[in-house]
């Protein structure tokens, strides 16, 4: 009888140990699960930095057009979308943003003004340089990108 006790105790004992071990083992994977979750929140652009991406290809494409001897004709963005496009979180229209983006509109019209005398190259450079003027005071970290735009 006290070997059934002595075998019963030592199941009870490993079934015990291993129920236990495994408990914990389990926690640990739904807090490694939960960690990882947090780990791989995609960054969602506001409308203005999709804007702002738009604004870049297009320019790109211009400056490809001016140097290939074509002459852009037309403008398939709005730019008025400028003064209304969601801002980046923790961002602001300032006066400063305020007091450029007209200017940066207008440069960039004239870009597309087939009836211009003034050369393309420095119209379009000269908007390219609106662009530089406004990150200098509001968002720097796009200036290398913007450069890399002008015409030389």
């Amino acid at each position: 009888m006290v070997s059934f006790l002595s075998s019963s105790l030592r199941l009870f004992l490993v079934l015990l140990s291993i129920f236990t071990f495994s408990c914990k083992d389990n926690k640990s994977v739904e807090e490694e699960t939960e960690s990882t979750n947090n780990d791989f929140i995609m960054y969602q652009p506001s409308e203005m930095a999709n804007f702002m991406n738009a604004l870049y290809a297009y320019n790109q494409g211009i400056k490809e057009q001016i140097t290939n001897g074509e002459v852009p004709t037309h403008m398939p963005l709005d730019l008025m979308t400028l003064h209304s496009a969601e801002m980046t979180k923790g961002k602001d229209r300032s006066q400063a943003w305020q007091n450029v983006v007209d200017v940066y509109i207008e440069s960039q019209k004239q870009v597309a003004d087939s009836l211009s005398s003034e050369d393309l190259k420095l119209r379009y450079n000269a908007a390219i340089n609106n662009c530089l003027a406004c990150h200098k005071t509001e968002c720097t970290g796009p200036i290398p990108r913007i450069r890399k735009l002008l015409i030389q």
